[in-house]
């Protein structure tokens, strides 16, 4: 297809990473070069001719800049339609020659917010004409080739060369411009969303009207959650202290690509290992845990999460909260895992692994912003993805803010005992760690636990008795002198019994059943310690 030779290109950029350089390649090509302010004063000074823009529309900046390029003589050069002999006739009788190529790239909204900055100077950072003459060339990209990144200059070189952009190269650089407009224009809307919404647009529902978050494509998986369905990876941007890096943004040291049912699995025990200050190791198969367990250090952690469920471990997720050291590594070669993410690894450990299986996948990631214990702790990031998580759901999103181990019923301090004798130092340290592990189990969810770590896990049941039963096989004679946790009440006392009967000798859980007076009185009967908390984790 034909290319359009760049005689004319106007350049208006906040950044000026490499910009000296494409103007001298744009001049030593013969392109007449258009600008505006700070990028005019960059390129005359590296002695390259440059028409300023005020010279081009015979009227001022203004407005402490706001007003520069918001004028006919530079949209009309963006806008007309070459291909169009009326458009060509109008451009004539005005006197305006039309641009066949823009560069621009838009005041740092997101970093000025990520800075701390002031409401005042942040909205001063909220680009009108930038955005304007993107779209507007974009639009017209049948005549004009847009250019919004430093990194695509070395494409503009390589047109300069060829003739110009032919007409695919600049239909790909539009849609790379819109995608870059859409982002601003999401970064802003989601700052607005979480700065006002609160107060002022959402007084009667508490939440935004629009919530708007961009999402950029980061691998293309081999297949989904089975091979006949596709899959991908797509990470958010989040640019602002205190936001959460996530599973997305995790560094691949080493190993094959990641699945899309590994990246699912691994973010399920990376949420499970941090809901803990301790050291701590969650092994995850299909998004639960074959066992959670704390230490003294994590290689003793990852010794006591392991002996959970060592036949189920085979093959799963291993996500530590510290890094995993030499003994840990060993303990993993032992049996077989397909992926283990951790804030980092030593080197040793490193080695240990690689050295064994070529192709397990060594993930590190930063740790979530809240920190160990899984509280929501103080963070600066006000974007929507940070107070909020999205389940898709046919024609549209639900939203929820995040469940995080910060309720006042999460601190035993706050518990309130219903049945037996207080629980000694020991055994309320067990409770509160089943408490803390049982909210990576899904619902419905018993976890037994002694010692710091799971001994028998009941997940994903339509009732709780089969929850408890389940919890109480996997434990076998584990199960005698455990104590339990549930993620709600039991509805009736006959999944309560089945823990008591098999020698569990406290239980902590939310209460709140119509029948929770049958449940204590069981308790009761039984000997066994009752807590409510009085706060539910349903983990679907």
């Amino acid at each position: 297809m034909t290319a359009i030779a760049i005689k004319r290109a106007l350049l208006s950029v906040y950044d000026k990473a490499g910009l000296v350089e494409l103007a001298a390649a744009l001049h030593g090509a013969g392109a007449e070069l258009v600008s505006t302010g700070s990028t005019a004063k960059t390129i005359e000074q590296a002695g390259i001719p440059v028409t300023k823009v005020e010279d081009l529309t015979g009227f001022p900046e203004c407005l402490d800049g706001r007003v520069k390029t918001l004028h006919p003589r530079v949209h009309a050069g963006l806008l007309a339609d070459l291909s169009n002999p009326d458009h060509e006739r109008q451009l004539a009788e005005l006197g305006i020659a039309p641009f066949q190529l823009l560069v621009s790239n838009l005041y740092p909204f997101e970093r000025t917010v990520a800075s701390g900055a002031t409401p005042p100077e942040i909205i001063e950072q909220i680009d009108i004409g930038g955005p304007a003459m993107v779209r507007a060339a974009a639009k017209n990209h049948g005549s004009v080739a847009v250019v919004t990144s430093p990194g695509q200059y070395g494409d503009v070189v390589k047109a300069l060369a060829n003739g110009g952009f032919d007409e695919p190269e600049r239909r790909r650089l539009a849609a790379q411009a819109y995608a870059h407009t859409a982002a601003y224009d999401a970064a802003v809307a989601s700052w607005f969303a979480a700065s006002y919404a609160p107060d002022e647009v959402a007084e009667e529902t508490g939440w935004p009207d629009l919530v708007a978050q961009v999402w950029r494509r980061a691998d293309a998986l081999r297949y989904g959650e089975n091979p006949h369905q596709r899959g991908a990876l797509y990470e958010a941007r989040t640019t602002a202290p205190g936001a959460d890096p996530g599973i997305a943004h995790a560094e691949v040291l080493h190993g094959k690509a990641m699945s899309y049912n590994n990246y699912v699995d691994a973010d399920s025990a990376r949420r499970a290992a941090y809901d803990f200050a301790q050291p701590c190791v969650a092994i995850i198969k299909h998004s639960n845990p074959c066992g959670i367990a704390v230490g003294a250090n994590i290689a003793a952690a990852h010794a006591k999460a392991l002996a959970c469920d060592p036949l189920s471990a085979y093959g799963g997720v291993v996500a530590a909260n510290s890094a995993v050291t030499d003994a840990m590594a060993g303990q993993i070669i032992d049996g077989f895992a397909e992926v283990v993410i951790a804030p980092d690894f030593d080197p040793a450990a490193i080695e240990i692994l690689t050295g064994k299986w070529k192709n397990i996948r060594l993930l590190r990631c930063d740790p979530p912003p809240w920190g160990a214990a899984g509280g929501a702790g103080e963070t600066t990031d006000r974007s929507i993805s940070s107070e909020f998580e999205f389940r898709p759901v046919s024609g549209g999103l639900l939203a929820q803010t995040w469940d995080r181990i910060d309720q006042p019923g999460d601190d035993p301090a706050g518990w309130e005992l219903k049945a037996g004798a207080a629980a000694d130092a020991a055994t309320l340290a067990d409770l509160a760690f089943a408490w803390r592990a049982c909210r990576a189990v899904k619902s419905n969810a018993i976890l037994l636990a002694a010692g710091g770590a799971s001994v028998g896990v009941g997940m994903g049941q339509v009732n709780r008795v089969d929850s408890a039963r389940l919890a109480v096989a996997r434990a076998g004679n584990r199960a005698a002198g455990s104590v339990a946790a549930s993620d709600a009440f039991f509805p009736f006392p006959d999944g309560f019994e089945i823990l008591a009967e098999a020698g569990v000798r406290a239980v902590v859980e939310p209460g709140g059943s119509i029948r929770d007076d049958g449940v204590i009185a069981a308790a009761q009967a039984a000997g066994v310690t009752l807590y409510f908390t009085g706060v539910r984790h349903f983990y679907h």
